[in-house]
């Protein structure tokens, strides 16, 4: 097929050989299958931000930290290089979220480099060599929706543990090949200490998945993992080795606000108590 005009700059620079067909298109990318010597790989091109789809993509954004300090500031002005700049950085925010969490055990496409909006990385096939379909392609029995749910289940642990959120996860962000799910499109993942948003998008991640699985194995439809994962996450309790049982149960005792105002006053008072005493103190000497 034609070059596309993306990639032809890899084309020229020897890292793709050849465009062998579109994968897909959707809210912030096409997705190519490309040839690389003898290998055949996915090449990602990113759509640019006024052609991009994303909805709400400032809640992603938020937490995001750029150690560049004239960097940052540009992209808080939303000057041309700021935009510039932070486009480099919702791409980036894939690469890096692919190489994290294949380091801790999730199953992601291997990434091999972003290029000028580009992203070169493993062709995810199924056991005949053809390219893996998506989960909401796939039919499966109780036991099999069971235990691939316990799987996603343990991915979003490992993700959280690494203090990411996918943010964006259901059965059509997830490959199914031979040996299960592999999970895909993060250029919106999220950082789960510094973002407002995260809880909210942990537990929606976690209830597409559980929706659709429930589809195959209702009884997964009663679960809490999202609930029960923050909850051990926000008390520091968190860890890879961690065993969820998917039951949870919401706290019934409401705050006592008066209280807490009260105790706060109290604790005022007696702080100004303290100054004025180290005051009057100082006036003696």
């Amino acid at each position: 097929m034609k070059i596309p005009k993306r990639i032809q700059p890899l084309v020229d620079d020897g890292l793709v050989d050849e465009v062998i067909s579109q994968l897909m298109s959707g809210k912030e990318a096409t997705v190519f299958m490309v040839r690389c010597g003898d290998e055949i790989r996915c090449a990602k091109v990113y759509k640019e931000a006024n052609k991009r789809s994303f909805k709400k993509a400032a809640q992603y954004q938020e937490g995001r930290k750029s150690k560049n300090s004239r960097r940052a500031r540009a992209m808080e002005k939303g000057s041309k290089y700021g935009r510039n700049q932070q486009e480099q950085a919702w791409q980036n925010a894939e690469v890096d979220a692919l190489y994290t969490l294949a380091e801790v055990g999730v199953r992601v496409p291997h990434p091999f480099g972003c290029f000028d909006g580009v992203l070169l990385m493993e062709l995810i096939t199924d056991e005949s060599g053809d390219v893996a379909p998506r989960l909401n392609d796939v039919v499966m029995s109780k036991e099999q929706a069971i235990e691939d749910h316990q799987l996603v289940m343990l991915y979003v642990l490992r993700m959280l543990c690494a203090g990411i959120v996918h943010g964006d996860l259901s059965e059509f962000n997830v490959l199914v090949d031979e040996y299960g799910p592999v999970i895909i499109d993060l250029p919106q993942a999220i950082d789960a200490s510094a973002n407002n948003n995260a809880k909210a998008m942990l537990i929606r991640d976690v209830d597409n998945m559980t929706q659709y699985y429930g589809q195959f194995a209702p009884e997964l439809l009663l679960s809490k993992y999202a609930q029960e994962m923050w909850a051990l996450y926000e008390r520091g309790e968190l860890t890879f080795e961690t065993k969820l049982t998917g039951l949870f149960k919401e706290s019934d005792v409401s705050a006592d606000v008066d209280n807490v105002i009260e105790e706060i006053k109290a604790a005022f008072i007696e702080e100004q108590d303290r100054l004025q005493r180290i005051a009057e103190a100082n006036e003696v000497e």
